[in-house]
């Protein structure tokens, strides 16, 4: 895959531990462009392990992939959900595959809301440091109408990143009535 390197946390996907337990079956793809708190990414693998969304990193990171707070937050579901690092935004969105119309970036800065879209199977996800969001440059790549925003009360800034990221994938997945869950 050009422009990507697989993590080192990746593991094959069906291991002693896990083996036939893992749905092959990617309902949705989750991209993280320079996510900066361990605990935050480690949520998100557990989350995405658990749901069966492929994650992506976008580098820089702020903590090496071996970090502990990273696995203490992850537990052991780095084993369970090989995740993709990538050196931008481009080759994520490239790896994920999925067609312009079917990404959409989460953003505080939106004026859709999350629940009035109707997702697919495949469709991306890209979500900003926790600190600044997405870069303007990043932001406007996506047209208006793949700019979608969690609803929040009036005056708040955002959620934080792992809830952002569950919110939103829960969502489209119970739109698809839990497809292979159980």
């Amino acid at each position: 895959m050009t422009g990507a390197a697989a993590s080192p946390m990746a593991k094959p996907l069906l291991t002693k531990r896990n083996r036939g337990s893992y749905n092959a079956a990617i309902m949705f793809h989750v991209i993280l462009v320079h996510p900066e708190i361990p605990p935050n990414t480690g949520n998100v693998i557990r989350l995405c392990a658990n749901t069966g969304a492929q994650l992506h990193l976008v580098r820089p990171l702020g903590f090496e992939l071996d970090d502990a707070r990273l696995r203490r937050a992850g537990l052991d579901y780095h084993e369970w959900q090989p995740m993709q690092v990538h050196d931008s935004l481009e080759a994520a969105l490239a790896a994920a595959g999925a067609p312009p119309e079917r990404c959409f970036a989460l953003t505080t800065r939106a004026t859709r809301l999350l629940p009035d879209v109707a997702f697919q199977p495949g469709d991306v996800f890209v979500f900003g440091c926790e600190t600044a969001g997405l870069s303007d440059a990043d932001h406007e790549r996506f047209a208006p109408g793949q700019r979608v925003r969690l609803p929040m009360r009036a005056g708040q800034r955002s959620l934080n990143l792992s809830n952002a990221v569950a919110v939103a994938v829960f969502e489209a997945w119970r739109q698809h009535g839990y497809a292979h869950g159980g």
